[in-house]
């Protein structure tokens, strides 16, 4: 076993393609210490990747990626580390989110039928779609879904052709929230892979500092967006700011098939020392 992690894994309760114990079996089979999955929304994997680690002897630290808003910026991801997932707080806020997801998702599906009919096609199944989810439908589900009917060849087809125009907007935290949400329930609060929210230096400097003021916690600096230097650069802003660095693959399998557990593109080695200064900073506020 190496002493790499990687703390962003998607499993089938949102939208990645494994179950919990298959993505706890990939990372151990890739000789990871330490995982994290963050479903989008969702704890709804957690239990099952707690019991999966004890079974194939690697770390697993709660986590949740959360879709935030904040001023012109719609759609920005914090990931909550480390913290109890059956907090009730966390958990009726997430109850809620993943009502309204589910709902959304058949909506998406309705609209995609719409087209479908237009085309003279059959309509897909909203329970076989349900079927291939673990949790609530995503995206990716429908996409499959698309794929097995013929009626597009690749997930990034499915998405130009019926998703992305049939889609319906997604329900959002305030990144204020959101922070409070995961600090509540005993966690720390990491600005998911920052190159994603805007490519230009200067302006991911002042997110930093306006997210810190906030209480953000830290940075995934470590991720499959970023170039070697793009880690580096973004390693050196946190450590200047005193925020935690944390990494991870983003892996949700076959609608990112490119990205490799462990490794995202190939060029990702996130140390275990992440994980020890997450739960050093836990403990901290305990104390506080």
């Amino acid at each position: 076993m190496s002493d790499y992690i990687d703390l962003h894994l998607h499993t089938d309760c949102s939208d990645g393609s494994y179950t919990s114990k298959e993505i706890v079996q990939m990372a151990a089979e890739a000789g990871l210490r330490a995982i994290s999955i963050c479903d989008h929304d969702t704890l709804d994997g957690t239990d099952a990747a707690l019991a999966a680690g004890q079974m194939y002897d690697v770390e697993v630290i709660t986590g949740v990626e959360l879709s935030v808003v904040w001023e012109e910026y719609n759609d920005v991801h914090l990931l909550g580390y480390g913290y109890d997932h059956h907090n009730p707080k966390l958990c009726q806020n997430l109850q809620e989110f993943r009502d309204f997801r589910r709902n959304r998702n058949v909506l998406i599906v309705e609209r995609v039928n719409a087209r479908l009919l237009e085309q003279n096609r059959e309509p897909l199944d909203v329970a076989d779609v349900q079927r291939r989810a673990a949790g609530a439908i995503g995206r990716p589900h429908i996409a499959m879904a698309l794929i097995d009917h013929g009626y597009v060849r690749t997930t990034e087809e499915a998405f130009q052709k019926y998703l992305i125009p049939c889609n319906v907007p997604k329900r959002l935290f305030a990144i204020q929230e959101a922070i409070d949400l995961i600090h509540a329930a005993g966690g720390v609060a990491v600005l998911a892979h920052p190159q994603f929210i805007d490519p230009h230096r200067s302006v991911l400097l002042k997110l930093f500092d306006s997210f810190q003021q906030l209480g953000l916690d830290g940075i995934e600096a470590y991720n499959s967006g970023s170039s070697n230097d793009d880690i580096d650069w973004t390693i050196t802003a946190a450590v200047q700011r005193k925020l935690l660095v944390t990494g991870g693959s983003d892996f949700h399998g076959s609608s990112k098939g490119d990205i490799v557990i462990g490794r995202g593109r190939g060029n990702l080695k996130t140390p275990y020392r992440c994980v020890e200064a997450i739960y050093e900073a836990i403990a901290r506020r305990t104390v506080q």
